[in-house]
């Protein structure tokens, strides 16, 4: 699993970083759908949603067909997420599926033949009730996981390739059971009746159950279940005081469990407890959190990230040679998502930047030659027209180091000043990381400055850091996203007068709280499926959030017990504060944010004959899936701007 200690308490899940630049990949635009400058052309949104999201198979399937000459991906090159084969020797993608509404994902091939698991959201568009599907090689798509309020996810593979396991919440709507399903007549067996933790993985000999506990948003623990045994739960990371831990994965030869810990210093660091002797010893330890490791099936590599000030590094090591693997013939950029042929001869992976979304890349792990097999970007597009980021700092008005990953628009200078936005994660407990966002690029691309803030409470840089907001979130997180407005303004290349505030889920909330609370501090918001009434949020979290919403209470406060303070920092009970134009862009579905958040703090700020737009999306949930939705949302937030804070 990719681990942070947001992890724990998240409301909004993040994209995952890419470092570094890429080289570029030329090409014309298309005619009369760009605007050419004295310095750049200009893209409009459609051209950069036009761009290609590709992912690979889940981290817990089989991403290369029996033959190995297919590999699994996840494409929304139609508009919506559909699962293809992409054939190895080059060539277009094969569609497994069609959907036209729903994301569909591919997450594994079957070993022995060409059946696919497919995950989709059962309960409609951003429900977030996903079921595990099966293709048959016919072609007919049958729902593994039926049911109409239950969620499901597959967990992984056992060595021998016969069973699958599979989460569910089909017994009990606050918890996720584990259930064993044979892989070639689908009869499932409830293998662990969960008691209110986090199932994270089973050992590849099918004996082991690895579980993470919370605590607190401070405090866990990892726990073992022998299947085979009495299935108690046994703890394996006694400690004293706030300690967090989480599992990370079991070694390919069910030998060792690899968790990762806080215990020795600021940031997560991987070690191995030995399943028969209960020795531990450390694995990874580096100066930032590492955010995963795993295998490959045979243990000849392992694989290991490191979050490196808003990068993601990774580091593939032949543990026969003790040395890294190195690929030739590849661009500048971040590695990712790395997927094994059967024998371990070959990968597919992804490789991005700043200025370059994921393209999907295989190679020859004997040579460690790599060639591309699809490209990302809109070919429209000329990517030398695109920014790279600079992570910068700034001192809050305590005096607090803030991070924060900043993007400077072409032509921007004293003479030539530029309009400006802060951008504010989701969370709580997010982080704004380096990598290709079709949002920013676009922004940056018309002209706008974006600096996306590290505000305290942010994960990434050291458990100090976020547990600096715990029960204070809407005070000090929110004047470090003010104050990052203040250092933009001393920047000269930067408007002063025409800054203003964005932000989605928990960075919705402290837009619009920004806008309520200090009501100068910006020219205008923008409150994406934002929190506007905590009081609201926190009793109607899903059922299915289990032990997850007892962090985020740990977190943020008990509804019982904190509804006055929760109150107190509600931007819609202060929306009387709010003097300056907002937008807010809300999913009809969304089961973590209700759209009634929204409908309320726009009819609160319309009441103070303030300007405020609305817009709804009767298919989405809590982020846009669906490209046209995705346009019609970028559009309207540069529309906007345009509007009210260019001058």
């Amino acid at each position: 699993m990719k681990l942070t200690t947001a992890s724990m308490a998240s409301v909004l899940a993040l994209a995952a970083a890419a470092p570094l630049v890429a080289a570029p990949a030329w090409a014309e635009p298309a005619v009369g759908t760009s605007v050419e400058t004295d310095a750049h052309r200009t893209y409009s949104a459609a051209e950069f949603f036009q761009t290609r999201s590709y992912g690979m198979s889940s981290p817990a399937g089989l991403a290369f067909s029996t033959d190995g000459r297919s590999v699994l991906i996840s494409s929304d090159q139609t508009g919506v997420f559909n699962a293809y084969a992409l054939p190895i020797d080059g060539g277009e993608p094969v569609a497994l599926s069609a959907s036209t509404t729903v994301a569909t994902r591919g997450v594994s091939y079957f070993p022995n033949d060409d059946r696919v698991l497919l995950m989709a959201d059962s309960g409609g568009g951003g429900s977030e009730l996903t079921h595990v599907y099966v293709r048959e090689l016919d072609g007919t798509v049958r729902d593994l996981t039926p049911g109409e309020a239950v969620k499901a996810d597959l967990l992984g593979w056992n060595a021998a390739r016969d069973i699958f396991w599979v989460t569910s919440n089909v017994r009990d709507p606050e918890v996720f059971d584990l259930y064993a399903y044979n892989a070639d007549t689908y009869e499932s067996r409830l293998v662990f009746e969960n008691p209110g933790v986090l199932i994270a993985d089973v050992s590849p000999d099918g004996r082991w159950l690895a579980i993470d506990k919370p605590v607190t948003s401070a405090d866990s623990d990892v726990y073992l279940v022998d299947l085979q045994g009495d299935r108690e739960p046994r703890l394996v990371t006694a400690h004293e005081g706030d300690v967090a831990h989480a599992t990370y994965a079991f070694t390919p030869d069910s030998r060792k469990l690899v968790y990762g810990t806080n215990e020795h210093g600021e940031f997560w660091q991987a070690w191995t407890h030995d399943l028969t002797t209960g020795a531990k010893a450390p694995l990874i330890q580096a100066d930032w959190d590492v955010e995963f490791v795993s295998y490959s099936p045979s243990g000849r590599y392992r694989v290991w990230a490191l979050n490196a000030d808003g990068s993601t590094e990774l580091t593939l090591l032949d543990t026969a040679t003790g040395q890294p693997v190195r690929l030739n013939g590849m661009p500048a950029g971040s590695i990712g998502q790395i997927r094994y042929n059967a024998d371990e001869t070959r990968i597919a992976f992804t490789v991005s930047s700043d200025t370059s979304p994921n393209d999907v890349w295989t190679a020859d792990l004997a040579t460690g030659q790599a060639r591309r097999l699809l490209t990302a970007l809109n070919q429209a597009i000329n990517e030398a027209d695109l920014v790279g980021s600079v992570v910068v700092r700034y001192a809050a008005s305590d005096g607090t180091i803030i991070p924060g990953v900043l993007y400077r628009p072409k032509g921007a200078s004293a003479a030539n000043p530029a309009p400006a936005i802060v951008l504010t994660h989701g969370g709580p407990g997010g982080q704004s990381t380096r990598g290709y966002s079709a949002q920013i690029q676009h922004l940056v691309n018309h002209g706008f400055a974006v600096l996306a803030a590290n505000n305290r409470g942010s994960s990434g840089y050291g458990k100090t850091f976020f547990h600096m907001d715990d029960r204070a979130h809407g005070e000090a997180d929110l004047q470090d996203i003010v104050d990052a407005g203040h250092w933009l303004r001393q920047q000269d290349w930067v408007a002063d007068d025409q800054v203003a505030v964005m932000g989605g889920s928990y960075g919705g909330f402290l837009t619009a709280a920004a806008m309520a609370f200090h009501p100068e501090a910006f020219d205008a918001g923008i409150n994406i499926y934002g929190v506007t009434n905590w009081v609201r949020t926190l009793e109607s979290i899903p059922a299915w959030w289990g032990a997850q919403r007892d962090a985020l209470f740990d977190e943020m406060g008990v509804p019982a017990t904190d509804g006055e303070r929760h109150r107190r920092i509600s931007p819609l009970f202060h929306a009387s504060g709010i003097r300056r134009p907002m937008l807010v862009v809300q999913g009809a579905n969304d089961p973590r944010v209700l759209p009634v958040e929204s409908e309320e703090i726009v009819a609160a700020v319309r009441a103070n004959g303030v300007p405020v737009e609305y817009v709804l999306f009767p298919d989405e949930g809590h982020g846009f899936q669906r490209r046209e939705n995705r346009i019609t949302a970028q559009e309207a937030y540069l529309a906007f701007l345009n509007r009210y804070v260019r001058k």
